[in-house]
């Protein structure tokens, strides 16, 4: 197992790399449009090239996979595997806000063993390592007692009607800073509907359930990492004894968005 400390130091660098270009601290920044509605910019390129020699050096029999980093199938021989998102919530490092961070895990037999997520511009490093526990700036973490669904913090801009029970918190572009705020207890819930990638959620993953959220697909099944296909329907996070109810809840919604999601 590498030393987390290690690992934590090369997030502080491709942090304080990002923060160099970060439009917030008043520089300028070319970005554009991947696809349609999905920007990446400058930042994001050269964070991921930091992060792919360092992690590269600090354990080299380990396969890649990165958003910003064409896939390489040779990766599904690798026992470990790094799996980066060099900015996680780029719309808000485009408009100068604050809510990203770089995301990094250590992948072994599918599962996370290391993982760290800093957000430089909040100032705020999170990580854990498997069976150790999760921290914040080196606190340790644990997850909310809420016991039921209804009134439970969701960090959404909205919430829809069927929802109107619960209570939407302040909102980070990142989604795994919104899985981080249920880790820490700022916020009760996180629940995606759509089809995301692993790179998005696989240190948060890490990070919420050492501090003892439970932590699934949005059918309430248990993810996996480092698939052929890097993609999971939907993502839910939450403490333990509102987990079972909120995927009742939306047991519907997603089996209409993703029958095949099973």
């Amino acid at each position: 197992m590498i030393e987390i400390t290690r690992l934590e130091a090369i997030c502080r660098q491709a942090g304080a790399l990002a923060l160099t270009q970060w439009p917030g601290g008043g520089h300028a920044l070319a970005h554009w449009d991947k696809t349609p509605g999905n920007p990446v910019c400058e930042a994001d390129l050269a964070v991921d090239a930091f992060l792919k020699r360092e992690l590269g050096a600090l354990l080299p029999e380990a396969g890649w996979l990165s958003e910003e980093t064409a896939d390489d199938p040779a990766r599904l021989d690798r026992d470990r595997v790094w799996l980066v998102d060099p900015i996680d919530g780029t719309r808000d490092f485009i408009r100068g806000r604050a809510g990203w961070a770089v995301s990094v895990a250590l992948i072994e037999r599918g599962q996370p063993v290391a993982g760290v997520l800093f957000a430089p511009a909040r100032g705020e490093l999170w990580s854990a390592v498997a069976g150790g526990g999760a921290t914040l700036g080196g606190v340790p973490l644990a997850t909310s007692t809420r016991a039921q669904l209804k009134g439970a913090r969701v960090p959404a801009d909205t919430l829809p009607r069927e929802d109107s029970d619960l209570v939407a918190v302040a909102k980070p572009n990142s989604i795994a800073l919104r899985m981080a705020m249920v880790a820490a207890g700022q916020a009760d819930l996180l629940a995606t509907l759509r089809w995301g990638y692993e790179w998005d959620v696989a240190a948060s993953a890490l990070i919420a359930q050492e501090a003892g959220a439970v932590v699934s697909d949005a059918f309430g099944e248990g993810l996996a990492f480092n698939k052929r296909d890097p993609r999971a329907f939907g993502v839910l996070a939450s403490a333990p004894a509102i987990h079972e109810a909120a995927v009742q809840r939306l047991a519907s919604r997603a089996a209409r968005i993703a029958p095949e999601g099973r």
